[in-house]
């Protein structure tokens, strides 16, 4: 062994030390920098997140009508039973939406909540067969926690726990609802 290789020798270790080191600490660095410097401008979902509100009623499924909601994703309308030209928009729009999951829509019902007196059509309810009708009166404890939110120009979301969770704006872009349900069947292990 010649003396140049007697020196060369703790420099090739002390270099093969640091590019190791370089390599443990270069992720950490990279996430701080992308976490600090590059944050997304705003959020993915298009639909408006709301504190999560439970619904005992679809949990405990006390009712026939609740039984076969529990442990579903729920797309949920509000409206009177005379239901206009928005509520039958509106039952259109969750009926496509469900029919639009593939193999995960029966994962997904649909429900329409009649605020108020007066009895659905009948006509209405053979086009949107497979819609779940709650009264206001027997869903008195669903109704109270939409409060304010109760607008008959919102799709809401209930997740399989029985959690009002997300609500869409009137007349919505169902192509964006569609991708926000599907991130939601996507991501949950539940329902």
């Amino acid at each position: 062994m010649s003396s140049t290789d007697s020196v060369l020798a703790p420099t090739r270790g002390r270099l093969k030390l640091l590019t190791l080191a370089l390599l443990c600490i270069a992720p950490i660095v990279a996430s701080y920098t992308l976490y600090f410097f590059f944050r997304p401008a705003a959020a993915r979902n298009y639909g408006e997140l709301i504190a999560l509100v439970p619904v005992p009623e679809i949990v405990s499924g006390r009712t026939p009508a609740y039984a076969s909601l529990k442990g579903k994703w729920v797309l949920l309308v509000t409206d009177g039973g005379a239901c206009g030209a928005l509520c039958k928009a509106h039952l259109w729009q969750i009926r496509q939406l469900r029919l639009t999951q593939g193999k995960e829509m029966d994962r997904i019902t649909r429900a329409w909540l009649v605020d108020d007196d007066a009895t659905p059509d009948q006509g209405v309810l053979k086009d949107y067969e497979g819609t779940v009708v709650l009264r206001k009166q027997d869903a008195a404890g669903l109704y109270e926690r939409l409060g304010a939110e109760a607008s008959r120009n919102h799709i809401f979301v209930i997740d399989p726990l029985g959690n009002l969770m997300m609500k869409f704006p009137a007349n919505p872009d169902l192509n964006r609802v569609k991708r926000d349900i599907s991130h939601l069947l996507k991501v949950s292990r539940i329902g």
